[in-house]
């Protein structure tokens, strides 16, 4: 919980009444959530426009947690596609509260069936930084034979925007560190460019779309990259919320553009990545896993922006997952 915005030491575990379902509710005993960007971002009101969102003077949400997997506990009288003892993943950016052992979340909200061949540590942090690499891969309509660049490639968002792509038959060049570039090529990488070695907006290669990931360079700095009609996409506003006034002015220029592409969660989406877990052509990565009771040393470590992937906290260890090892 967290009763007021700031550093990641204002949360604390505390015990709470068990939320129970509505008529059209899933009740999920959650075995498995993660802290990632978002987290930390209404956690400290940063930017301050999440403030209009979350509450002016303190948050509205006192639970935080986006992702979650964990098995159907309890289900509304009208609930008809999922039972009890459903193994279930999902997202609920807005209403939150996955950093807890049950959310009650809508029948009809962002859950999907986990994949028999997974265990709910898998499947939780499959959907955070894998919405928000759909919404570019999706905004740039990104298809087979387009080269896409990804800046930032070993990030929750980065990751999956390379795996994503690639199951969407794109030629994907990756951007990230030295010691990470065997990780990279493992997600299916068609070329890595070494960040620490190489300025990789100097390259000569011309791409149908570069997403950068992480927020850390510009359209400016890109755009040579890009293809006549070619699409650049961040995951931040940029500097003075530049992002958003080039995403206006740019199509009219008709050459190459920004897209600042706001990103969605729905049912469809899930099911999808269900999908692409089922088959193995997505895999989260994850960097490290953190008990409950130590959520705030997890907090810590997203803050200091090195995680590679995802940042997994166990909630509990269901008896399916004991089974899968």
């Amino acid at each position: 919980m967290h009763s007021r915005y700031g550093s990641p030491e204002v949360v604390h575990v505390a015990e709470v009444v068990q939320p129970k379902p509505d008529h059209s509710d899933v009740l999920v005993r959650i075995q498995a959530t993660t802290v990632n960007r978002t987290d930390c971002a209404y956690r400290a009101a940063q930017p301050f426009i999440v403030r209009s969102f979350t509450g002016l003077w303190r948050p509205k949400r006192l639970i935080l947690g986006t992702e979650f997997a964990g098995e159907v506990a309890a289900v509304g009288d009208a609930v008809t596609s999922f039972a009890v003892g459903d193994r279930v993943f999902g997202y609920n950016e807005g209403p939150f509260g996955c950093h807890a052992e049950y959310l009650s979340i809508p029948e009809t909200g962002s859950l999907a069936k986990i994949p028999a061949n997974l265990r709910c540590e898998d499947a939780a942090p499959a959907t955070e930084g894998a919405h928000y690499a759909l919404t570019f891969l999706d905004a740039a309509a990104v298809g087979s034979g387009h080269r896409v660049l990804v800046n930032g490639a070993t990030g929750a968002i980065g990751s999956a925007a390379v795996q994503l792509g690639k199951a969407r038959g794109a030629e994907v060049t990756a951007v990230c560190d030295t010691e990470r570039m065997d990780l990279v090529r493992g997600l299916g990488a068609d070329r890595v460019i070494d960040y620490t070695v190489e300025d990789f907006t100097a390259e000569d290669h011309a791409y149908d779309v570069v997403i950068d990931a992480v927020g850390m360079s510009s359209f400016g700095r890109c755009a040579r990259l890009l293809k006549t009609g070619g699409v650049y996409l961040s995951s931040e506003a940029g500097r003075f919320g530049q992002n958003l006034l080039l995403a206006a002015v740019t199509p009219l220029a008709g050459r190459k553009k920004v897209v600042f592409a706001v990103p969605k969660h729905d049912q469809a989406m899930v099911r999808y990545l269900a999908e692409l877990l089922t088959t193995g052509e997505f895999a989260p990565v994850v960097d490290r896993r953190f008990p409950l009771d130590e959520i705030v040393e997890a907090y810590r470590y997203v803050e200091t922006g090195h995680k590679t992937g995802n940042v997994v906290i166990t909630v509990g260890t269901a008896e399916s997952d004991q089974e899968r090892g």
